[in-house]
């Protein structure tokens, strides 16, 4: 897609004082200072982008204007917010805090504040690439198996999983003399679970493992990877949108709205420069499409609380789409909890847990991987070399890490429904990510704040989810660019791979007592690897991609790898995954080739390619 003259000039004329055409590409390894000139790197970013044919308005090196960046960070904030906060609600009946607000909102501070700083080492120090770091339902199932053993079991008395019963009784007192310690001395195992499992992540990351796997990796196993990231969350999406179709719908229209039918329409906006006010168009359209379209259908489901219209009892149909449901939420958080390592006690160790906490780790970097392409693509950015993956999953082993200190009761991965906005609003800027981790860090102190956000209806998150995991999921296929589809062997593998990875989870979720080995913790790690469906379809794509004859033109290797080449060639796609303000000394001392988490360790690979 090409952008006319006036788009360019409107998209400038936004950012700074004086165009200067006269711009030069920029020749250094490190990320530029804040005080670079805007237009000069608009400029450039979009020349790029149009040769690419990427339709970018902002690229992932560039910076746009610091209010720009406050509010797309924040709407990346808003997207998280679903798939953030859905997991201390899930986990809050097996930890023994369903009725208690006070816990839960502690634990909603304290995720979304790990959350935040985990996104900025990821986008400082680890891929760089746009990427937002959230928790991860890959550790959830090895978590619920965890506290299902007896001696974890809740001493209270069970009560149904309803959302509008638990909300009608958060006020209602606890059964236990001490229960604090009931949920705590859980919290703490699932802790030392995630803490001892996460270094697993960080040896695949940093000794090379991970990209020494990666080259036989090839379009055919990334592609049903990352395709099943989408299709495997169409019961989330449908549970959430069910509530309410109608709203869910009209949450997606709206989205659609903006991101497709508005996308070319300038919306005249008005500002004060040299003195005197100016009037200038702007595509703020495209820009916060999905925030407009959030909180469109919010609007909408409060008027129709106001007034009454939404059902009042929770056995009818629409009852989740009010906008009072959560209130209580509201009232019961703190103004302040400022989170802080070992807050629930030191974290204790059982082989039981760590072993199957093990199975979640190897899920969540097999789904980090896959989004890390999908995430590169969408930004405008090359796919990412064998460095940057391998210190990209190190340091989400790292964020993992900090995430068990904290107590967050999870570990932390990559979030697809971000990387999805990254197509939807064509901001692909590390800057945009980089501004959301600090608005999470401190709206994660804020308690009321983000309980505040509890009240988006989930017929409106469920709207959301449609088009972001349909997103996703195309970017999968679109993979499959490079590959021949024209060879039965191709499409036997990309349709047994992506069928496997519906059909195996879906079997054994079904039966869930079939495994039984008579070692418990074995039994663990198999359920939890095969009701994984991102890594039964990459595991089927590697091995069938590696094993039946084909050769490289076929199987798209050759000419992916091509386009990496041709792109790593351009002095913005080298350093778009170097390391800031050390690549001076690491090209200086060739120890550092040596290590392959390093921007220096491509030097060594011209003389192992062929």
């Amino acid at each position: 897609m090409q952008f006319t003259k006036e788009e360019k000039m409107e998209l400038e004329f936004t950012e700074q004082a004086t165009v200067n055409p006269a711009f030069e590409g920029t020749d250094g390894d490190e990320q530029p200072p804040l005080t670079v000139d805007l237009e000069e790197r608009h400029t450039e970013a979009l020349d790029e982008t149009v040769h690419k044919g990427v339709d970018l308005l902002y690229s992932l090196n560039d910076r746009p204007p610091w209010y720009l960046c406050i509010l797309l960070g924040f709407q990346h904030y808003i997207l998280a917010f679903g798939g953030i906060i859905a997991v201390p609600l899930i986990l809050a009946e097996p930890l023994c805090i369903k009725d208690n607000n006070t816990a839960k909102s502690q634990l909603i501070c304290t995720i979304f504040f790990v959350s935040g700083i985990c996104t900025i080492l990821q986008t400082s120090v680890g891929t760089r690439l746009p990427i937002l770091q959230g928790g991860t339902f890959s550790f959830i199932t090895p978590t619920l198996a965890i506290l299902a053993l007896p001696k974890w079991q809740c001493p209270a008395s069970k009560a149904p999983l309803t959302l509008s019963v638990q909300l009608q009784n958060s006020t209602s007192p606890q059964h236990t003399e001490n229960p604090d310690e009931v949920w705590m001395s859980r919290m703490r195992e699932i802790q030392g679970a995630i803490l001892l499992s996460s270094l697993l992540q960080v040896i695949l990351g940093f000794s090379g493992l991970v990209g020494l796997v990666l080259k036989f990796i090839g379009p055919l196993a990334i592609a049903p990877t990352i395709n099943l990231i989408g299709l495997s969350l169409f019961s989330e999406a449908g549970k959430k949108s069910g509530g309410h179709w109608g709203i869910a719908a009209l949450t997606v229209c709206l989205i659609l709205l903006f991101s497709q039918y508005l996308s070319k329409v300038n919306v005249p906006m008005v500002a004060y420069k040299d003195k005197k006010w100016k009037v200038f168009h702007y595509p703020l359209f495209k820009l916060f499409s999905a925030l407009f379209g959030m909180c469109g259908g919010w609007l909408v489901c409060f008027l129709l609380t106001v007034f009454d219209i939404l059902p009042s009892k929770s056995d009818e149909y629409g009852f989740s789409a009010r906008t009072d449901i959560n209130l209580d939420a509201v009232t019961n958080s703190p103004w302040f909890h400022v989170p802080y390592p070992g807050q629930w006690g030191h974290p204790t160790v059982s082989l039981s847990s760590v072993l199957g906490m093990m199975a979640g780790v190897l899920a969540s970097t097999m789904e980090s991987i896959g989004d890390y392409y999908a995430c590169a693509r969408l930004s405008g950015a090359p796919p990412p070399p064998t460095h940057a993956i391998n210190r990209g999953i190190a340091v989400e082993g790292i964020g993992c890490i900090l995430a068990a200190l904290w107590g967050t009761g999870n570990g932390t991965t990559s979030y697809s429904q971000n990387i999805a906005a990254l197509g939807i609003t064509k901001v692909g800027s590390r800057l945009v990510l980089q501004t959301a981790g600090v608005i999470m860090i401190i709206l994660g102190i804020f308690g009321k704040f983000g309980a505040v956000f509890i009240t988006i209806p989930d017929p409106v998150i469920g709207g959301m989810f449609l088009v972001m995991f349909g997103m996703i999921a195309a970017v999968g296929i679109s993979n499959l660019q490079y590959v021949d589809l024209n060879s039965s062997r191709n499409l036997l593998i990309l349709g047994f791979s992506t069928f496997s990875g519906l059909v195996l989870p879906a079997w054994f979720h079904s039966n869930p007592g079939i495994i039984d080995t008579g070692i418990k913790e074995l039994d663990q790690v198999i359920v939890v690897l095969f009701t994984t469906h991102m890594f039964i379809g990459g595991f089927f794509g590697f091995v069938l991609d590696n094993t039946i004859p084909g050769t490289r033109k076929e199987r798209g290797i050759e000419s992916w790898q091509d386009k990496v080449r041709e792109e790593s060639k351009s002095t913005y796609d080298q350093s778009s995954y170097d390391i800031p303000f050390c690549n001076g000394a690491l090209k200086r001392f060739k120890c550092f080739r040596y290590l392959p988490f390093l921007p220096s360790y491509k030097m060594t690979q011209p003389e192992t390619s062929r």
